[in-house]
């Protein structure tokens, strides 16, 4: 008997050739027609003797569906696919700002402009207002601020999350706007 070994070059939990746990089988051949229910040997002895191996593609079933193909072109072809779902996968970075009640308007417009250049590169921003002290009394000032902050972006930013206060803390999330 031809015993085929696939040593894939990293572990999985695909049951295929002995791996697979199950006595009674809906067999499929290599061309996509049923062979019918057959006995795991009998299964794998079809497949072995067309030098191919038996994978279970739906486990979950009564009896269990499994392929006859190549094991080793299979694999490649699921790493491949995976990789690439990976490439196009697009993260999205999210950049932090923090203002003051009492900022300067040098520093205020400093904040902005990179702000604008995050935005323009595609990350979302989140701005956080810390209130400290006595300034808790003056929330109406920070929240004067953080509406300037967001009339400066409004253009190109669209609002994910409104201001809301948090503890001591404001925070609001900056996102870019669609095209």
């Amino acid at each position: 008997m031809n015993n085929r070994k696939v040593a894939p070059n990293n572990v999985n939990d695909d049951l295929f050739n002995e791996k697979i746990p199950f006595r009674e089988l809906l067999v499929i051949d290599s061309d996509g027609k049923q062979l019918g229910v057959l006995s795991k040997r009998e299964a794998l002895d079809i497949a072995y003797r067309q030098n191919l191996d038996l994978l279970c593609v739906a486990p979950k079933a009564r009896p269990a569906v499994c392929k006859i193909l190549d094991y080793g072109r299979y694999h490649f072809e699921q790493q491949k696919k995976a990789k690439e779902a990976k490439r196009k996968q697009h993260t999205v970075e999210i950049k932090a700002l923090r203002l003051s009640p009492i900022i300067d308007t040098h520093d205020f417009e400093t904040k902005v402009r990179q702000a604008k250049k995050w935005i323009e590169s595609g990350m979302k921003v989140k701005i956080d207002m810390r209130f400290r002290g006595r300034m808790m009394t003056r929330q109406e000032v920070g929240k004067q601020i953080m509406n300037q902050f967001l009339d400066e972006v409004k253009d190109i930013a669209a609002i994910e999350k409104r201001p809301s206060l948090e503890g001591n803390t404001m925070s609001t999330v900056l996102a870019p706007k669609k095209k």
